[in-house]
């Protein structure tokens, strides 16, 4: 085989394989921005909207077997992996919000690397969502909420190998204590208002019957 045809042969994989990554990357940037839909949704409480979603979503990640193997390996990183965590991020915190229940990698068809980071960010909806429940006077979901954000966080530190291999995991962990340790102190300040304002109303209710 002559040079030229061995390098056109080379060109001519190349072009397949930009051609093929152009494809894709458009699909990953829909299921990342619907992914971030889908957990808004999960915030205004509309699951099943969320969920549907969800379901669509799914369907830019089949472009994935379409790829033939040779570009692979060169196009499965980055945008690819982005949107796979905003999609796991965004599946699990409909689970916890709706069901109370975590969701495993193979039933939503997430690489594993994937669901452990997007995991990691889910403490951050958590807060979001403990914050807006406690601005409703709503404590109870609020102590629920944090109670999953120290087990996501305490699981994902007793993973000594996932930590030592994921450098983003590991700066995912230290920012999601950051986030717990924040949100036990806004739980804990409201949950002590809420019982001095129910002691304040039992003593002004006793002090009324007295009167009377």
């Amino acid at each position: 085989m002559s040079l030229r045809n061995i390098l056109s042969k080379i060109d001519k994989e190349l072009r397949e394989r930009e051609e093929i990554k152009d494809e894709l990357y458009d699909a990953m940037r829909k299921a990342t921005r619907l992914s971030k839909q889908a957990i808004f949704l999960v915030h205004k409480e509309r699951f099943r909207e969320a969920e549907k979603l969800l379901k669509e979503i799914k369907k830019f990640f089949t472009k994935l077997d379409d790829i033939p193997p040779v570009h692979q390996k060169f196009l499965y990183a980055g945008i690819v992996d982005s949107a796979f965590q905003e999609y796991t991020e965004a599946h699990i915190f409909l689970e916890l919000a709706q069901d109370g229940k975590f969701v495993g990698p193979k039933k939503i068809g997430a690489p594993s690397t994937s669901y452990l980071l997007g995991l990691a960010d889910v403490v951050g909806e958590l807060r979001r969502r403990a914050l807006d429940h406690l601005r409703k006077g709503d404590t109870k979901v609020a102590e629920k909420g944090l109670e999953t954000m120290e087990l996501i966080h305490d699981e994902l530190m007793v993973m000594d190998k996932a930590l030592q291999f994921l450098s983003a995991l590991r700066r995912k962990t230290d920012i999601a204590r950051r986030i717990i340790e924040a949100t036990r102190g806004d739980v804990t300040i409201e949950v002590r208002r809420s019982s001095l304002e129910r002691s304040i109303k039992k003593l002004e209710k006793t002090i009324s019957a007295k009167e009377k």
